[in-house]
């Protein structure tokens, strides 16, 4: 059975963060092993969340018991998305090197989750920081939003050629999701195997934790032997669907260089 590793958030009543992934995987016949950076009732978006960050020797303690109960081995991938402190970083980091030793076939995916658009900075800067910092570079695949590409890149991102450009600057495998289209909206994949854009056109109101979705069922599928922009767009329908509501066109371009 396919196993995914997922290191974010735990939220009770929200279908956001790492329990939404772990549920979407669940879903998909992968085994998800979620240990939780926060602890949360409900989204913070929507008012006072209840809960709150686990600590960072917590935090280290449940990845040390993950691991000895053979949660590092034969993983299909892992994910990173939301950490509380810079500490909690630090660790991840570090399990990520026993990780790679137990599994080394498994992508380490990271979703840089630091804030969007509409909000800015939603994490604090020290996090920021530890993120871009420590953990983007250990990502054999990166997925930001186009604002989170932005800062990570330095450099705008409020069109496909802006985005196209951070994406090559920042290297390796990087899946940018909510580029700007006009009245479509698009999710980019650039690699050394190529860029490909899938799109479709623009929801009136996208509900809290799309992208999260988005890297839980991009993970899952590529535990089905995959190629990356197949994975995208798998993972692209699946969430445009759900936006929606109903079936939606999604649109699979490979770009030319």
């Amino acid at each position: 059975m396919a196993a995914v590793l997922i290191l974010s958030s735990f939220v009770a009543a929200s279908r956001v963060g790492g329990s939404a992934q772990a549920a979407a995987l669940e879903r998909m016949g992968v085994r998800a092993i979620l240990v939780p950076t926060v602890t949360f009732g409900r989204h913070p978006g929507l008012g006072a969340p209840g809960g709150g960050p686990v600590d960072d020797g917590i935090f280290e303690g449940m990845l040390t018991g993950a691991e000895m109960a053979d949660g590092f081995v034969d993983l299909s991938a892992v994910i990173c998305g939301y950490f509380a402190s810079p500490g909690q970083v630090k660790v991840a980091a570090k399990a990520l090197e026993r990780v790679r030793a137990a599994s080394p076939a498994a992508p380490v995916i990271v979703d840089p989750i630091m804030g969007d658009e509409d909000t800015g900075l939603y994490v604090k800067e020290a996090v920021a920081n530890a993120i871009a910092g420590v953990l983007v570079p250990a990502a054999d695949i990166l997925i930001p939003n186009a604002w989170e590409l932005a800062r990570l890149a330095g450099r705008p991102v409020g069109d496909l050629s802006e985005a196209r450009a951070a994406a090559k600057a920042l290297g390796g495998v990087t899946m940018v999701s909510s580029v700007p289209l006009g009245a479509e909206i698009g999710v980019l994949l650039s690699s050394d195997g190529g860029e490909f854009l899938a799109r479709h056109a623009r929801s009136p109101a996208a509900p809290k934790g799309t992208g999260d979705l988005l890297t839980g069922l991009f993970a899952g599928a590529l535990t089905e032997g995959i190629s990356l922009p197949e994975a995208m767009m798998a993972a692209v329908s699946e969430v445009a669907a759900l936006t929606a509501g109903e079936a939606i066109t999604v649109t699979l371009d490979q770009l030319d260089g």
